[in-house]
């Protein structure tokens, strides 16, 4: 129970540092700190609903109490979604990191070491298109957002594709697991196509 709680504080201390390393040439420090606690209470309260009462969906309730942080962000501290959806997906990756390698090394689960290493591929794959989606020819716009977009994109992908596979994961629910999954990159990969097309 420590190790968990542990290992959850130095994954949201490392959210935090994330997040405002990559807002602090746009906001006050204040501004930051405000949008990141709205986030991540509402992972919280979407965690403890999750396992409370149905705890495959915990996946997908932290993200729509991640949703509801970003929008409440966008209602009272006025912040942009973009630039705020894009310092949390990578703020977000590190803190997932550490609880899969917590889970592969408390549990000697082979399925939570490969979540982990996938979840550092996600990473690298993120900070590469963060240092190249200027030069794509087609993405001709150039706004912030790209890179945010098509890593949380392939991520869902991903999950499908695991998912038609038939592997037992915590976080799937099950046969619904496939259609939210591709749904979710689905509206991923429109937004994007929505910003390539702005000037």
């Amino acid at each position: 129970m420590l190790v968990n709680l542990g290992i959850n504080l130095l994954g949201v201390l490392t959210f935090l540092f994330i997040f405002w390393k990559r807002l602090k040439e746009d906001y006050a420090h204040e501004i930051i700190f405000k949008s990141a606690l709205y986030i991540t209470t509402g992972i919280a309260v979407g965690s403890v609903i999750a396992f409370r009462f149905t705890p495959p969906w915990f996946l997908w309730l932290e993200f729509l109490g991640a949703g509801c942080g970003i929008v409440i962000s966008l209602l009272i501290l006025k912040t942009r979604f973009y630039e705020t959806f894009e310092s949390l997906v990578i703020a977000a990756l590190p803190w997932i990191g550490l609880v899969f390698l917590n889970d592969s090394v408390g549990r000697s689960s082979l399925s939570s070491f490969l979540g982990f290493l996938t979840t550092l591929a996600f990473i690298l794959l993120y900070y590469y298109l963060d240092s190249h989606y200027k030069k794509f020819s087609w993405y001709k716009s150039g706004k912030i957002g790209f890179s945010g977009l098509v890593t949380l994109g392939i991520i869902f992908l991903t999950r499908a594709v695991v998912a038609v596979s038939e592997s037992v994961v915590l976080s799937f629910v099950n046969k619904y697991e496939v259609a939210f999954s591709v749904t979710a990159a689905f509206l991923c990969f429109l937004a994007v196509f929505n910003l390539a097309r702005k000037i």
